[in-house]
């Protein structure tokens, strides 16, 4: 066999082989954001303009979280966290306005003590999305809620529900899936005979 015939041969099989490793890359990276990311990459991809696009947006959170420095938190700062937290949820019987800017507020502390920056809404989305894109609906949802809460518009039953969804990024952040619930049955009877 000639030279010419074997590189006619071997050429397209590289260019084959080549284009399956890419496609191969390519559906691994896709996976890991997938995995990563959780909801947080359908809703990504959903809101940009293209795939592509959204994926690339992702690998650059994944680049600014790993120039964060986010750290666990000691246990007895975790202890003083989940004292203060029960301690909201103890007073939202009486202040339910007022516990959901606290537990927001609450929220916002613990992100910053764990080395979130804490300079805007949407960033705060974005750097928590790395680890906790499991969680930012939650997070989306109580915020909604917090902002009608200010402005008078918000429902008990809202409120309810905003404590809820702050309870479980709270709970994540903290790294405690045991913190006590939330608002519950005994708390809304209670509520609901005041």
């Amino acid at each position: 066999m000639s030279t010419g015939t074997l590189i006619a041969i071997i050429v397209p099989i590289v260019v084959v082989l080549l284009l399956i490793a890419v496609g191969a890359w390519l559906v691994t990276r896709r996976r890991h954001l997938q995995e990563r990311f959780g909801p947080e990459y359908d809703r990504t991809v959903e809101s940009g303009d293209s795939r592509r696009d959204a994926e690339r947006e992702l690998r650059s959170r994944e680049q600014r979280h790993r120039d964060l420095d986010i750290k666990e938190l000691p246990a007895e700062a975790k202890d003083r966290y989940s004292a203060e937290w029960n301690g909201v949820q103890e007073r939202f019987v009486d202040e339910p306005s007022r516990c959901v800017d606290d537990a927001d507020r609450l929220v916002t502390r613990l992100m910053s003590d764990r080395g979130y920056p804490t300079e805007g809404y949407e960033q705060q989305l974005r750097d928590l999305s790395v680890e906790h894109g499991s969680t930012l609906e939650h997070y989306r949802a109580a915020h909604d809620v917090g902002l009608r809460n200010r402005e008078g518009r918000a429902t008990t039953e809202e409120l309810r529900g905003a404590m809820v969804h702050y309870r479980a990024l709270f709970q994540e952040l903290l790294g405690d899936p045991h913190t006590s619930p939330g608002p519950t049955t005994d708390t809304r009877r209670r509520h609901d005979a005041a």
